[in-house]
């Protein structure tokens, strides 16, 4: 049993270090990081099971995460090359991407991976019941093979 709950603290702790680079990419206010780490720490994990049951649904949920974590990984580049005095490579200004923009895209991507992937998925369950109903019309090809006695073998 001690194994079990160290193993479970060990996941909670692995998920709250995981999201340390998303809540960076959105704030550097040292109060939101651990608030945000606190309530991952807290129980956020549980959430895997409701997400869990609508992985099936949600067909595109690893393209919008690629995407999101791509969208911070940038915004995380501009700020430090900000913050070392870099305000242009070229003649291309270092954007500055505020935490509006960010909380904007992330819902923005989010929200449409989400319509997308429900759309594709009632669109093939659709298909796959107009399949299987014109299946179950269709005549037998051919006729079901009689059963054989089970007691003699002449």
């Amino acid at each position: 049993m001690l194994v079990l709950i160290g193993a479970i603290a060990g996941a909670d702790v692995v998920f709250a270090m995981d999201s340390i680079p998303a809540v960076f990419g959105l704030t550097r206010d040292p109060y939101l990081v651990l608030a945000a780490n606190v309530f991952a720490l807290l129980g956020l994990r549980h959430l895997y099971f409701l997400i869990g049951g609508l992985l099936d649904r949600l067909v595109y949920l690893s393209a919008g995460l690629s995407a999101i974590l791509g969208f911070i990984g940038l915004k995380l580049i501009a700020e430090a090359l900000s913050d070392s005095g870099v305000h242009h490579i070229g003649p291309v200004p270092v954007p500055h991407i505020g935490t509006g923009i960010s909380l904007g895209v992330i819902g923005g991507v989010l929200a449409v991976v989400t319509v997308v992937s429900l759309v594709a998925t009632r669109n093939r369950r659709a298909e796959a019941r107009a399949l299987s109903s014109s299946r179950s019309a269709r005549p037998a090809e051919r006729p079901p093979r009689p059963a054989r006695p089970s007691g003699s073998h002449h």
